[in-house]
């Protein structure tokens, strides 16, 4: 009998062992809460590939793991198998990413789809070039336009961002902020809230979607639709992991990234209005530019775009090759 029970232990121990090698871990972290539509599009993917692979999802919401400014490193060094970052968080190392935050580059939803569907001039020119960070990109995560949030009043001249400080979440956002004479203050998304409650920073730039997610219209007053730049962000795995995986389930992970990409991408118009609406019945002012004020920030800042080129090769370098695509979308 004894020996009949350790043959049965030990069938279940093998058994147990076989399911364990054979399952993948695929741990994603995010600095949002879960209940933010990044999340939500988080859960889509999950959906997506578990049903299609043996590879589990475990997500870490609310930076829990890594701050956004540490995803990149962390997924690239390999500390963890995924993460989601602000595109804007790679511009250290490929400053070039930041031609989604030139002001007023991608002035209509149409441009932007164009300019982020996969196999795009754009994308065919930055992918690789975040790839060789160790951080490979599976997709882009639509997170909208680019707003501003203030106390007492708006944000529609140049004279309005003079003198204040003003948080970005980039650099190239920070040069936006500086020729319009502002002090921009580089803080993380997880830390906004807290900025603007203690009067850190004196105007917060963000997406609209994340004053719903992270509720700072408690916090914030007025909320100024410039849309200025195009916020993404970017889904990222571990090379080295990526290439331990069999065949089949790089396909699984490549086919659930697309079906994730363009969920959020189609639902981007609906999270936008949505958070606009809460904002308003939260006690916000919403308000919108006119022509003649979008062209004179336009015009104000058109030195970010120079600048941009500048710094990323010069005429004939990645930034212009990628500015001049922008411009035939």
């Amino acid at each position: 009998m004894k020996i009949f029970k350790r043959i049965i232990f030990s069938l279940i121990f093998v058994s147990f062992a076989s399911a364990s090698l054979a399952e993948t871990k695929m741990r994603i972290t995010l600095q949002l809460p879960l209940k933010a539509h990044l999340g939500q599009n988080l859960l889509v993917f999950k959906k997506e590939l578990e049903s299609r692979s043996d590879i589990k999802v475990e997500i870490y919401d609310s930076a829990q793991l890594y701050k956004d400014k540490e995803v990149p490193q962390a997924v690239g060094s390999g500390a963890i198998e995924a993460g989601v970052a602000s595109i804007t968080r790679f511009a250290g190392t490929n400053p070039e990413v930041d031609v989604f935050y030139l002001p007023f580059l991608f002035d209509s939803e149409q441009k932007v789809r164009k300019a982020t569907q996969a196999g795009s001039e754009i994308r065919a020119i930055l992918d690789p070039a975040i790839a060789n960070t160790g951080a490979v990109p599976l997709y882009y995560q639509a997170y909208g336009s680019a707003i501003m949030l203030s106390n007492g009043g708006p944000m529609k001249t140049p004279a309005d961002f003079k003198d204040k400080k003003i948080r970005v979440f980039g650099k190239t956002l920070g040069a936006f902020v500086s020729s319009l004479g502002g002090k921009p203050a580089l803080i993380s998304g997880s830390e906004q809230y807290l900025a603007y409650q203690r009067n850190t920073v004196d105007v917060g730039m963000t997406g609209v979607s994340g004053v719903k997610s992270r509720k700072l219209y408690q916090v914030m007053d007025t909320l100024t639709v410039t849309n200025h730049g195009d916020i993404e962000f970017i889904v990222v795995a571990n090379d080295k992991w990526l290439n331990s995986l069999t065949q089949k389930q790089r396909d699984a992970i490549a086919e659930a990234s697309k079906v994730a990409e363009k969920a959020v991408r189609d639902d981007m118009a609906n999270i936008e209005a949505g958070a606009y609406k809460e904002a308003k019945a939260n006690g916000m002012n919403i308000v919108n530019l006119s022509s003649s004020e979008v062209s004179a920030l336009k015009k104000a800042s058109s030195s970010v775009i120079d600048d941009y080129i500048s710094r990323t090769g010069g005429s004939g370098g990645v930034g212009d090759q990628l500015v001049k695509a922008a411009n035939k979308l």
